[in-house]
This record gives structure tokens, C-alpha cells and sequence, in this order.
């Protein structure tokens, strides 16, 4: 539900993803860094590159679907193999209108 508005219709199932791998020079940086302890930022900043990247791939998905709302979006990550990890956004693309 959004506050002050009405589902008029659930489009459906919209998602998007992205599978990231961290480059040799960012493998080095952080692993000097995690002898340390600390944020680990070459990997926050690819992480949150993923984390945009499948939110557009969604919404764009959404938009084609003449969506003008996506309700109940949840976020999830994935090792896909040893350095790359993938972003998963999914939620229900809905016309809403006010109420």
C-alpha cells in the first residue's frame, strides 16, 4: 500500500540484477585494509554501483510495463563465484492513482 493512493492494477513480478567482479588493484587495496580492520570502501563503492544498476534495470522494466508504482521491492546479494557477487531487486510493478 502508499499512503493517499489506490492500486488500480498489479502488472506483475518486475526485477533486475547486476553481477559485479572487484579488479586485481581493488583485491590488493583491501585486503592490505582488512589486515587493519575497517570499511573496505573500493568494495562499498562497487556495491552500491551494483545496488543502482539493478534498481534502474527494475524500474526500467517496470516503465515498459506502463507501471507507475513498484510495491513490496526487496534487495538481496549473491556469490556467484570467488570475487563477483550479484544484486538482485525485485518487487510487484502496480498503476496507482489517488484516492
Amino acid at each position: 500500500a502508499i499512503e493517499g493512493k489506490r492500486v488500480t492494477k498489479v502488472l506483475g513480478l518486475v526485477q533486475g540484477s547486476s553481477v559485479r567482479a572487484a579488479n586485481v588493484g581493488k583485491d590488493i587495496t583491501a585486503v592490505f585494509r582488512n589486515l587493519v580492520g575497517g570499511e573496505l570502501p573500493e568494495y562499498t563503492k562497487l556495491m552500491s554501483e551494483s545496488r543502482e544498476q539493478a534498481l534502474q534495470r527494475m524500474t526500467g522494466r517496470a516503465e515498459e510495463l506502463g507501471a507507475s508504482a513498484i510495491l513490496a521491492t526487496r534487495m538481496t546479494t549473491s556469490t556467484v563465484m570467488s570475487g563477483a557477487a550479484e544484486v538482485l531487486v525485485y518487487g510487484t510493478a502496480a498503476a496507482v492513482e489517488e484516492e
